[in-house]
């Protein structure tokens, strides 16, 4: 009986020579046997050397005497000699950098060392893209003079890079040395941060066009309107360089660093891993908005002196020093992942190990992919797309995936903007609250998602249900936004100045005791009156005086002649900013809110493993990539844009920038949540959909086929999750 040659591309180890065994005696023959439905794991474990190492105490106990028996005589040439595990093309596996490969550095050359540089590199792409990017684009629109559209292009030039990428990269770079791909696209992110900070060095001082009063009654209200097209706004093409570079760099991360990881770990331990992987991720933005909001406090012209504060309408912060120092960073940890090998040392054992989970196709041409030649040539590409495209679990796993993007990138872009609209916050104060919301909902969804797929050993049907029970509890949860907190009462806007309220779109602005005092409308500046009604400016409110509050900071207004007098205002006065909100329901908000990211999270890895475990263990990366196109298209570029065009709807008063609408100052507090709810239930309705459909349609590999399929044939035949304890402790895990 003669075994044919294994030999694969994607793993890396061979036989160097067919297993003959037709030398065995007929009562050997009688007695070998083979545990295929156990798994057991055959004569031990290869090691990089080449050698064989056994898993169990020693190779002559159970394992090795009934599979190895022979006539005597022979034992020795048959597994002294006949057998070698070797590195596919005698691949190196030391840590370094060609020739250089120092002892030193082998410390690192375990998964939890590729674990800490690719979190490092998570973390501060999160915190570059969406973190800085989001936290400065309105400097850079102030700065440079660009326009809304213009700043959404820059914002999506991240997307349409990684779209583009996606494919080339998943393709070739899951077949290739992934660690080198992984380096490269660090290094290039490194230098689109560089590249999207150059623009301040390039172009003159800022000038603040002026530092005069602007706002009370009677003061110097001109603004200029017709302002000369400024040359700084060609300045946006060198941004949009800089995001595609950055969406460029990262592609590799999120897909082959998953691969990465998931091929030099065991089986249960990988959503670990990949879980600690996405929460570096998460945890990137949230430092992102932390550090970028502390250098928007520093005047961009470092060293110079100003005279107005941060809270100016004129002010532009050190918009650049995150970019200059994220970009340092990244160029500096894209050294150590280019030394890393094709495959860590001793991860073979891992692969002999692994049972396939692979969806099954009725026409079994799910095992082109056990091929080990297959998808090392471009002719391979449109053959790996199809095979995709037959497997229905991972089509509607990337559905269920685009519903659940577009419900984060909603949240993540128009949550701190529900939050200040809802409770009546500054835009500054919701965005460290939704910041503080996040981090632990968010961060600890993804991890505790991964360690319940690891806690409970969990197959790829069971995966898909866990991301299932998560989908209908965020979805139970979110009916929350049934309810809402009530508009703080504004003059002119919800109300008259009288007091009645005005019908919705409606504004009065202008009333008798501001006529006189020329206010424009594109000043827009709230202050809340001691009467605790906003008004839309202190020329709006009469103010004719302005104190500073040595206590806060804040701006204090006096002689409104707009709010009535109290006893302990006479006449009345307003300060800057808007009135606080006492809603009684904030508390039960911010829990379901807390309860609906939790769960969103929670599916997230889960999801993500479940993808891994239904393709071919060839197509992992490819398949990652093709997911991650349609979760971008689907929903990561067009979630904002379809949550920001509901809550638009809810608009009560809309920015006048010199007869042209702009943004939306006030929103209608009922009409917002009910548009939420409507998205966030279609939404989610979607993705419960398609996870059970996924589940349904899911047909695991039969047991008795699994262990002889030439699917399994590359990962082994062995299983993990019921027969670890023949496996012996590793240090690297």
């Amino acid at each position: 009986m003669a075994m044919p040659q294994n030999s694969t591309g994607e793993n890396g180890f061979c036989f160097t020579q067919t297993l003959d065994f037709s030398r065995l005696s007929p009562s050997a023959e009688a007695g070998r046997t083979f545990d295929t439905l156990g798994g057991r794991e055959a004569c031990g474990t290869p090691l990089s050397n080449g050698t064989v190492s056994s898993g169990a105490p020693s190779p002559s106990d159970s394992c090795a005497k009934p599979l190895c028996s022979t006539t005597p005589g022979e034992e020795e040439t048959q597994f002294g000699e006949g057998i070698k595990y070797v590195s596919a093309e005698g691949e190196e596996l030391a840590c370094g950098w060609g020739g250089f490969t120092p002892g030193c550095l082998q410390l690192f050359n375990t998964s939890k060392g590729v674990l800490f540089f690719l979190c490092v590199a998570s973390f501060l792409q999160g915190m570059t893209v969406n973190g800085f990017i989001n936290t400065v684009i309105t400097s850079i629109e102030r700065r440079f003079d660009l326009r809304s559209y213009q700043s959404g292009l820059i914002a999506s030039s991240y997307d349409i890079a990684a779209c583009v990428c996606l494919t080339f990269v998943s393709y070739f770079g899951g077949n290739g040395h992934k660690p080198r791909w992984l380096g490269w696209g660090v290094l290039v992110m490194g230098l689109g941060s560089l590249l999207f900070a150059l623009p301040h060095f390039t172009t003159g001082r800022y000038e603040a066009r002026s530092a005069a009063e602007l706002g009370i009654c009677g003061g110097n209200q001109s603004l200029p309107c017709a302002q000369a097209a400024s040359s700084l706004s060609s300045y946006r093409f060198v941004f949009m360089l800089g995001q595609f570079l950055h969406g460029m760099g990262a592609t590799p991360l999120y897909t082959l660093g998953v691969t990465y990881l998931d091929e030099n770990v065991k089986t249960n331990y990988s959503p670990v891993y990949i879980a600690v992987f996405y929460t570096a991720a998460i945890l990137g933005p949230a430092a992102g908005y932390l550090v970028g909001g502390m250098f928007l406090n520093i005047y961009t012209e470092i060293g110079r002196e100003i005279d107005i504060a941060p809270e100016n309408t004129l002010w532009v912060g050190a918009w650049w020093i995150g970019f200059l120092g994220a970009g340092a960073a990244s160029l500096l940890i894209s050294i150590p992942i280019l030394g890393y090998p094709q495959r860590l040392p001793g991860s073979q054992r891992y692969i002999v190990m692994r049972v396939s989970e692979a969806h099954q196709l009725k026409d079994g041409s799910h095992k082109k992919a056990a091929d080990p030649d297959f998808g090392k040539t471009v002719k391979d590409l449109p053959r790996s797309v199809l095979l995709l495209l037959k497997n229905p679990t991972f089509i509607f796993l990337c559905l269920a995936g685009a519903t659940e993007a577009t419900l984060i990138a909603g949240m993540s872009t128009f949550g701190p903007k529900f939050l200040e609209s809802q409770f009546s916050l500054s835009a500054s104060e919701a965005a460290t609250f939704f910041g503080y919301l996040v981090v632990p909902a968010g961060g600890g969804g993804t991890f505790l998602g991964g360690f319940l797929v690891n806690k409970f050993k969990l197959r790829c049907s069971g995966i898909i249900k866990l991301c299932l029970l998560c989908t209908v509890s965020s979805l139970l949860a979110i009916f929350i936004f049934f309810i809402h907190c009530p508009n703080m009462p504004m003059a002119g806007v919800t109300q008259t100045y009288e007091g009645s309220a005005l019908p919705g779109g409606h504004l009065n602005l202008t009333a008798a005791c501001n006529a006189e005092c020329g206010c424009l409308q594109e000043t827009y500046s709230p202050v809340c009156g001691s009467d605790d009604i906003m008004y839309y400016s202190p020329c709006h409110a009469g103010c004719k005086k302005v104190s500073e509050n040595l206590r806060n900071g804040k701006k204090v207004y006096h002689e409104c002649s707009c709010i009535q007098k109290t006893l302990l205002h006479s006449p009345g006065g307003a300060e800057a900013g808007k009135c606080s909100s006492s809603c009684e329901k904030r508390p039960l908000l911010l829990f379901f809110m807390f309860v609906v990211i939790l769960f969103t999270f929670l599916s997230s890895i889960p999801a993500l493993t479940a993808t891994l475990r239904c393709v071919s263990d060839r197509q992992r990366s490819f398949a990652l990539g093709i997911q991650w196109i349609v979760v971008r298209t689907l929903g990561g570029i067009p979630g904002p844009i379809a949550f920001g065009s509901m809550i638009d709807k809810s608009c009560l008063l809309w920015q006048d920038q010199c007869g042209e609408q702009g943004s939306c100052y006030v929103y209608q507090n009922s009409a917002m949540s009910q548009y939420t709810l409507i998205a966030g239930l279609v939404y989610k309705v979607l993705g419960t959909t398609f996870f059970l459909v996924a589940c349904l349609l899911y047909k695991p590999p039969t047991p008795e086929s699994a262990p002889g399929s030439s699917d399994t044939s590359e990962n082994g035949n062995c299983d993990l999750q019921d027969h670890k304890t023949s496996l012996p402790s590793e240090e690297d895990i």
